[in-house]
């Protein structure tokens, strides 16, 4: 029982409340294909939801019987009722809840920058227990990318998320990474410890569950395949070696498990192919130096990516890594993508979600602005892109506090880095303007 402080009361389930499965991140698809068969698979439609939070927010959501989660910068992780457009409960905790909740037996799962990951109750927000990790923390270095002043040790600004659960909901555990470089296993009942698997950097990469096998990469730039039973490392495949650590080329995206094949990016500027089984490495992608945070959805053969620095959802060929075609769109694409029949949903760094159409390579169908986007652009973006010298006119973008005072002045347009999610024909994300959206989905 150590590290679990547990209520086991509230753990007792509602029956009449679990009457349909729950969309999250993942949506119950621990191999996390991203392809949904919820209804509606065109443009985007009615407004129907939006909630102001108290802080950024940058995971996903999750939606269960009427209901849609979120966690928020302010340190809470929100319910809100989809019909009234209401808050049912919101449950506070310690740190930024940056972590994507799942939800499994009505009971939701997260972490939180305070060090602790929760279990409660989704009907009531009561919680049933919490086990206390080694510690969260952020992905940092002195000298980060050789900003200035050399000597001081830099945040990195663009380390978003935690590591979301993942749930094996057979054997009812719950598999989550952490700051203090471990994958968990805990039992899904109270929160106690089955194994714990450690590795040599930060981990806020979310664990895909395959055949009894957990993925995850870490930020000591190794991807690891680990025993989902015993916690054992069974490969670990290690990503490009680069000595100026301050680069920080670890892993940040997710991975994708589909045909024997695992699939993840990289902060190297690559996106990797390997074997499931094996950890070989049948082939690799290189995106002209951007990183890759998103997590891959694939579908119809086809791997489907974001991309930063160059801005684009990029469609690759699953078995050869050859490129397909590309879409540009106006800033870092970080959000991951999410599919519906023929259309692809992602957000941009300049707040907009857009739906792609997959069966005209790639034609934008639609896009709709956050609210920080609409009362901001004009003030933040240079033409509608993103440039660091417009954001900052004046400052040495060679210094660290450029690059904050840049970031904190982009945020205004509502970055979306949430990842998008469907359920019963709505599509739900959050933004960097402390909204979640919610909006139909129109046919195609």
């Amino acid at each position: 029982m150590k590290n679990v402080i547990f209520l086991l009361p509230y753990f007792i389930a509602v029956s009449s409340y679990c009457q349909h499965q729950p969309a999250s991140y993942f949506h119950q698809n621990t191999a996390h294909t991203g392809v949904y068969s919820s209804g509606g698979s065109g443009g985007f439609g009615n407004l129907i939801l939006k909630i102001k939070t108290g802080g950024k927010i940058f995971g996903s959501p999750a939606v269960s019987n009427g209901f849609v989660y979120i966690g928020s910068e302010d340190k809470n992780l929100y319910a809100i009722n989809i019909a009234d457009k209401k808050l049912h409960w919101k449950f506070q905790t310690g740190g930024a809840v940056f972590s994507s909740p799942a939800i499994f037996n009505n009971v939701i799962y997260f972490g939180s920058y305070d060090g602790y990951f929760y279990a409660l109750n989704a009907v009531s927000g009561t919680l049933a227990w919490k086990f206390k990790t080694l510690g969260e923390k952020k992905v940092g270095a002195k000298g980060l990318w050789t900003m200035k002043p050399l000597s001081e040790y830099m945040d990195d600004p663009f380390d978003f998320f935690l590591s979301s659960p993942v749930i094996d909901e057979k054997n009812q555990i719950v598999y989550f990474g952490s700051g203090d470089g471990n994958i968990y296993a805990l039992n899904a009942k109270n929160g106690q410890t089955i194994w714990t698997c450690k590795t040599n950097g930060i981990i806020h990469t979310s664990p895909a569950l395959d055949n009894g096998t957990i993925y995850v990469g870490s930020w000591d730039k190794y991807f690891y395949a680990i025993d989902s039973k015993n916690g054992k490392i069974k490969w670990k495949f290690r990503t490009k070696d680069d000595s100026a650590m301050h680069l920080l080329e670890g892993i940040q995206s997710s991975a994708t498990v589909a045909d024997g094949m695992v699939y993840f990016g990289s902060r190297d500027g690559h996106f990797y192919a390997l074997n499931a089984q094996s950890g070989q490495l049948i082939w690799k992608y290189d995106a002209s130096n951007s990183w890759i945070l998103t997590t891959a959805a694939i579908s119809n053969n086809t791997i489907y990516i974001g991309t930063s620095d160059t801005y684009k959802i990029v469609a690759l060929d699953a078995k050869t890594g050859e490129e397909k075609y590309s879409v540009r769109a106006n800033g870092y694409v970080y959000s991951s993508p999410a599919i519906a029949g023929e259309t692809l949903y992602i957000g941009d760094f300049t707040g907009q979600l857009l739906a792609i159409d997959l069966s005209s390579n790639g034609k934008i169908l639609d896009r709709y602005e956050t609210d920080g986007r609409k009362t901001n652009a004009k003030n933040v973006l240079n033409n509608d892109l993103i440039d660091f010298a417009y954001l900052v006119p004046g400052m040495d973008l060679s210094f660290y506090n450029a690059t904050v005072a840049g970031m904190n002045k982009l945020y205004k347009v509502g970055s979306v880095v949430s990842s998008p999610v469907i359920a019963d024909g709505n599509i739900f994300f959050g933004s960097a303007d402390g909204y979640l959206y919610g909006l139909m989905l129109k046919k195609k």
